[in-house]
């Protein structure tokens, strides 16, 4: 087969149905052979009836459904990789609408350029006004990409592709293992990182990311993202998680290394003089570096507990 489209979801539904929907409508050479298959991480709302519903009206899609017990985004992730058929292995998300195009244009881009990994562009869905003060330096945050230039390769994690736009080669997963289960989102706890740890694998071990920005996907953002404490709790969980690859030498109080607390505190200044004297978007940028710091603290102390 030559491709598996996963789709990881978790108490979405109504969303997810979207999502099948302009799945289904993916425009892809004739003889082209995919599959989609759709993993349930534990929901509890009407997700594996929409499925079976969706697959009974689309007879001709090659549609699976299945369930993963194990909590968490990666375990989701790998138990698609497991089911997959396909030589190429394309990730999206229960809240992406792709485009007809975005499966061709990534496959293709693949053969061309020759890599083990791409991303396309990912643009928001927005399902309120966002406020004034959340510009394109957020976008990363609520898992959008919408740089124009490319197709062009990327090696630095600021610049990996995200998981609503996310295609492998299957030999990937093989040779460098799937995605980490200590990294990513768990149900409702916010956090990340697994997907750039596999593309920097992928990097080390000397393979090709290319970004594409022609193949493109709409990401729905809600409003309930659409407010600093949302930014604030997403920068916190996910730096007490990075707070694992922190050295494990060197002096610690209460657990935390020592050389964070300077870090924080000066960072802590800037935001404050930041506030006062800056336009709010770079103010709150440097608010949350200081989130960043608290989570890396708050997951040091907790492993060294």
């Amino acid at each position: 087969m030559d491709a598996t489209v996963i789709v990881c979801t978790y108490n979405r539904a109504a969303s997810l149905a979207d999502t099948l929907a302009a799945l289904a409508a993916l425009e892809l050479a004739p003889g082209f052979e995919w599959e989609l298959v759709v993993v349930d991480n534990n929901s509890r709302d009407a997700t594996r009836q929409t499925v079976e519903d969706f697959a009974a009206a689309h007879p001709a899609l090659a549609l699976r459904y299945v369930f993963e017990a194990r909590q968490g985004l990666s375990h989701a992730r790998n138990r698609g990789i497991a089911e997959a058929r396909g030589a190429i292995l394309a990730f999206t998300d229960d809240d992406v609408l792709p485009a007809p195009d975005w499966l061709a244009l990534l496959v293709r881009g693949m053969e061309e350029h020759g890599c083990a990994a791409a991303g396309g562009y990912i643009a928001p869905l927005w399902l309120a006004p966002p406020p004034a003060w959340l510009t394109e330096r957020f976008y990363g945050f609520l898992a959008l990409k919408t740089d124009e230039d490319g197709p062009k390769p990327v090696s630095e994690p600021e610049h990996m592709p995200f998981g609503a736009s996310l295609v492998f080669r299957r030999e990937v997963f093989e040779r460098l293992g799937g995605f980490d289960p200590n990294l990513g989102r768990k149900g409702a706890v916010l956090a990340g990182g697994e997907e750039i740890d596999v593309l920097m694998r992928v990097v080390h071990d000397g393979g090709r990311v290319v970004y594409f920005p022609q193949a493109r996907v709409r990401h729905k953002v809600e409003a309930f993202r659409l407010n600093k404490r949302y930014f604030r709790r997403w920068r916190y969980q996910c730096s007490r998680n990075e707070a694992a690859a922190l050295p494990a030498t060197g002096r610690r109080i209460a657990g935390v290394p020592a050389y964070l607390l300077p870090q924080l505190a000066r960072a802590v200044g800037k935001a404050a003089w930041m506030r006062l004297t800056s336009p709010a978007d770079e103010a709150f940028r440097q608010e949350m570096i200081v989130w960043h710091f608290l989570g890396l603290m708050r997951g040091a102390a907790a492993r060294s507990a």
